[in-house]
């Protein structure tokens, strides 16, 4: 679904990818690990186009899309559900999810689109008319991947979902993950600092370090390689 090719891009004067190459297949969850720094986040902000890329190739559902705008790629089912939450804290549950749904497209399919929320995520439903602000950090993280969902993605890209959490919420927020690539068919590419948890979930995963792609494996093999010892520290 999402190829990757010598993508090179940063901030101003300075780089942050050099090369990255990475490969995310329909239906999977592929997990980009590294320690903070690495970038992974620009990463994931250069494949939606939020940051600029300076050289290298972007192809979605088998057509280029390295330069197309944001908004269009968030037209054609890539989404991106950044760190920190960024909450509508004085709006109700319900209005910050109906903003999600901000596109044309999604706009026709939003009651549609509230009823796989709630059906994935039934504690939203409860908590509909309550502020988001009085929501717990569990709660809001959930509330800030199902408005990603609003957008209709096909192509959803996490980033840090686990932040800030205990870990009881983390297992909450990674069954939710698990439960919507499954009965909402989605592809996701998860950035995330919790590496046990994120290898419990994931189909593949790379291991970004010093904004280079610096190996990729199952699981299994990301778990058992001097790599990870190496790049992950663990």
């Amino acid at each position: 679904m999402l190829k990757v090719e010598n993508l090179e891009s940063g901030y101003g004067l300075v780089q942050v990818l050099w090369g990255a190459s990475l490969e995310v297949k329909k239906g999977s969850i592929t997990a980009l690990l590294g320690p903070n720094g690495a970038g992974k986040t620009t990463l994931l902000r250069t494949i939606l186009g939020t940051v600029k890329p300076l050289r290298g190739r972007v192809d979605y559902e088998d057509r280029e899309v390295t330069h197309l705008p944001p908004h269009e790629k968030v037209r054609e089912g890539m989404v991106l559900v950044p760190e920190g939450r960024h909450l509508f804290v004085n709006m109700t549950v319900q209005e910050n999810l109906i903003m999600g749904a901000y596109h044309k497209e999604a706009l026709r399919f939003r009651e549609e689109s509230l009823a796989v929320v709630y059906s994935l995520f039934p504690l939203l439903k409860e908590r509909g008319k309550q502020r988001a602000g009085t929501l717990s950090g569990g709660e809001q993280q959930m509330l800030t991947i199902a408005r990603g969902l609003m957008s209709k993605p096909k192509l959803m890209m996490l980033d840090e979902p686990s932040q800030g959490l205990a870990p009881k919420l983390v297992r909450e927020v990674f069954t939710a993950i698990e439960k919507m690539r499954q009965e909402a068919s989605l592809t996701i590419a998860l950035v995330e600092q919790s590496v046990e948890y994120a290898l419990g979930i994931c189909d593949y995963a790379y291991i970004i370090h010093e904004g280079r792609v610096k190996a990729g494996g199952t699981p299994a093999e990301v778990k058992d390689s001097e790599v990870r010892k190496a790049y992950l520290g663990i």
